[in-house]
């Protein structure tokens, strides 16, 4: 498995809304982005995603969305872990200021020889807030892992 740079979705999920904000998103923490990935974050009511050990990370309240990515981003560097994601599948509906949108996503996780794909699916509630879009809610779940050659 290889990193990819970048990767040339279809132009009807390119298309849909927050699309390219998912992408940021999802580069944001391939890249440990912590600055512009809070910029992007609210999270009002705090998010769910997938732990180190492959479960669930409930984050009630900013602070901890701060400390889990804090954190987070320093473990995967401790490791010389390399993250990225490639979207499989993209849905969404924008309606007046705010909107959502389902994910599937393959996230890949190179430490040493061993790589990893875990195939995750988010649902994201984003908000426009003073003019911009914001994402609000933040909730994936974990459908399967494989070791890749």
């Amino acid at each position: 498995m290889k990193k990819l740079a970048s990767v040339d979705y279809p132009e009807e999920m390119r298309n849909k809304p927050f699309f390219d904000l998912t992408v940021e998103m999802l580069n944001c923490v391939r890249d440990h982005n912590y600055h512009r990935l809070s910029e992007i974050c609210d999270d009002d009511f705090g998010i769910i995603d997938i732990n180190t050990e492959g479960g669930s990370e409930v984050i009630r309240d900013r602070a901890g969305w701060e400390n889990w990515f804090q954190s987070l981003f320093e473990r995967l560097g401790a490791m010389g872990a390399q993250t990225w994601s490639e979207i499989t599948n993209y849905e969404a509906i924008q309606r007046g200021d705010m909107g959502y949108c389902v994910v599937d996503f393959d996230q890949m996780l190179v430490v040493g020889d061993k790589n990893m794909r875990f195939a995750v699916l988010s649902t994201i509630i984003w908000k426009r807030d003073n003019g911009t879009w914001k994402e609000s809610r933040y909730h994936c779940s974990l459908l399967n892992v494989r070791e890749e050659s």
